[in-house]
């Protein structure tokens, strides 16, 4: 028999609760929060609730039979997990389909008591239920319904529970979980027991019980749970030791509902809400068009500058230009150790060989394009400026913080308010136009495919990151365009400031200084590494 796919196609076959607590949607809220796709046949529509039960009404069996086939004609059953089943005529309906089919894995929880303590089934039923229960891979009586089944007294502790699950076990050839939840005390045992011929396995799981009225529909629940997760593993033990500590946890979260005024349901969904939420996660597109309507307002501030209006049509001051250039220039051999860390961050041989390339253009290609406009020796009298101070604590900062997603955030507006600035501006120029070169760089084909490269890398990041990584990239993306518009802005009021360098990454940030007697960024490079 081969192993189901991850996610196991799970059948249930019961009554309803339109409170939601028990029967069928029970069933379907069980089966999705331990990890299957839940499907459903009605066997009898429950008017109930909390308090009880009103009313039952069953369909024409003709038309179970139908919703049965309807299933598995179409759909490969991974397990079925069977509970409430009115009557005989209903029970035979049931068997016969599973004589047809014969699905891998039937677990079947016999609904043969009421809460009150009154049988659901006439003799007849219970006679055909015998039958059936012998087809199944698993049967999870509580106390009174062992009973019925052994034909005995019910068991008044959990030794005699035990041994009455071994009687049934022998008698149907089938493995039975006994459960102690009827029985008195704080424990609350369960236990897997398999009668083979003289050999009897029992393989007990103790559990303690949970102060709580919220106990509506925890047998179909435990039911519905073991068919799916033992339909993922093949292993029963595995499946009921993660089958009760989910329940367990849902049984503790059940009042935080409010649900009823008798005995409510459990919080089947509690520990999947409260790990993961219930945020949708964005696509990467969704991430770049957020995150690019975002800048919307700085990339308007950065194209009403005197700077880049004038680098547009020509017209900038030629010092303005290389006062630009020389900050440039300084920013980006600090610019490429970030590229270099986040190569060393990357999580795949891809990623890693795209930030290094780029480390390897800003150091090199770029700085070639400024040392060709800039007089020989020129830099080394170029001293930082307080807003180019500013930008590369932020990106030094976010690299030693060793966190790939959110280097690669900050780092980003870097490529992308410079490709789409120049890109814009590139038409403008002519031939003879004085800064012409600059323009072709970033409005270049090979840059345009390098900032796409980064833009998906980072967008498909933040897409399956945590939402509070997200929230980070996001505020180390903010910062980082900022930044350039700062950057861009400060060329034609060189003396002008840009903050103290605090931003997104100001954990390391506060100690970075370039200039004068502080951490120079070597020394930076070799804490962020």
């Amino acid at each position: 028999m081969t192993a189901p796919r991850r996610m196991p196609r799970v059948l249930s076959i019961a009554g309803t609760d339109p409170t939601g607590g028990a029967g069928i949607q029970a069933d379907l809220k069980s089966i999705a929060a331990n990890g299957g796709y839940g499907m459903a046949v009605v066997t009898a529509l429950v008017a109930q609730n909390t308090l009880g039960v009103r009313s039952v009404h069953v369909p024409p069996v003709a038309f179970l039979a139908e919703q049965l086939d309807a299933v598995s004609d179409d759909v490969t059953i991974d397990a079925v997990k069977i509970g409430m089943l009115a009557n005989a005529e209903v029970i035979q309906t049931v068997g016969d389909w599973l004589d047809r089919t014969l699905p891998p894995v039937v677990v079947i929880d016999p609904v043969m008591v009421a809460t009150s303590g009154d049988r659901l089934l006439d003799e007849e039923a219970e006679h055909t239920l015998r039958a059936l229960v012998s087809r199944a891979d698993l049967l999870t009586p509580n106390v009174p319904e062992l009973a019925i089944l052994a034909d005995e007294p019910a068991a008044t502790d959990w030794a005699a529970v035990v041994a009455q699950a071994s009687r049934v076990s022998a008698r149907y050839g089938v493995r039975v979980l006994a459960k102690g939840g009827h029985l008195a005390g704080a424990a609350l045992p369960d236990a897997l027991v398999d009668a083979n011929g003289d050999t009897v396995e029992v393989v007990e799981f103790p559990g303690i019980r949970i102060d709580t009225t919220n106990t509506h529909g925890t047998g179909c629940s435990l039911s519905s749970a073991l068919a799916t997760r033992f339909a993922r593993s093949r292993d029963w033990s595995g499946a009921l030791r993660e089958s009760k500590r989910w329940l367990a946890e849902s049984i503790r979260h059940g009042a935080e509902l409010e649900v009823g005024a008798g005995h409510g349901p459990v919080s089947h969904f509690a520990g999947l809400w409260e790990r993961g939420g219930v945020a949708t996660d964005p696509t990467p597109a969704e991430v770049e068009a957020e995150w690019w309507e975002s800048t919307r307002e700085i990339r308007r501030r950065i194209d009403e500058l005197p700077f880049v209006r004038g680098l547009g049509d020509g017209t900038l001051d030629r010092q303005a230009f290389l006062r630009y250039l020389g900050q440039d220039a300084l920013y980006l051999r600090d610019y490429s150790r970030a590229l270099a860390e986040a190569s060393r961050l990357a999580p795949t041989p891809e990623e890693q060989a795209f930030w290094a390339g780029a480390a390897q253009s800003a150091i090199a290609a770029e700085l070639q394009l400024h040392e060709s406009q800039l007089a020989p020796g020129t830099l080394e009298d170029v001293r930082p400026s307080e807003t180019t101070t500013a930008y590369l604590n932020h990106l030094l900062a976010c690299a030693g913080r060793g966190d790939y997603a959110v280097l690669i955030a900050a780092l980003l507006p870097c490529f992308w308010l410079y490709q789409d600035v120049g890109a814009r501006l590139h038409p403008l120029s002519h031939a003879e136009h004085p800064y012409r070169s600059w323009l072709d760089t970033y409005a270049d084909d090979a840059f345009e495919a390098s900032t796409r490269r980064a833009i998906d890398i980072v967008t498909r990041a933040a897409a399956g990151a945590r939402e509070a990584t997200r929230v980070a990239m996001r505020e180390a993306f903010r910062v980082s365009s900022d930044h350039e518009h700062a950057f861009f802005a400060v060329a034609i009021a060189p003396a002008s400031s840009y903050g103290s360098g605090a931003g997104a990454c100001d954990e390391v940030g506060d100690a970075v200084q370039f200039g004068g007697g502080g951490r120079s960024a070597e020394d930076v490079e070799q804490r962020a590494g």
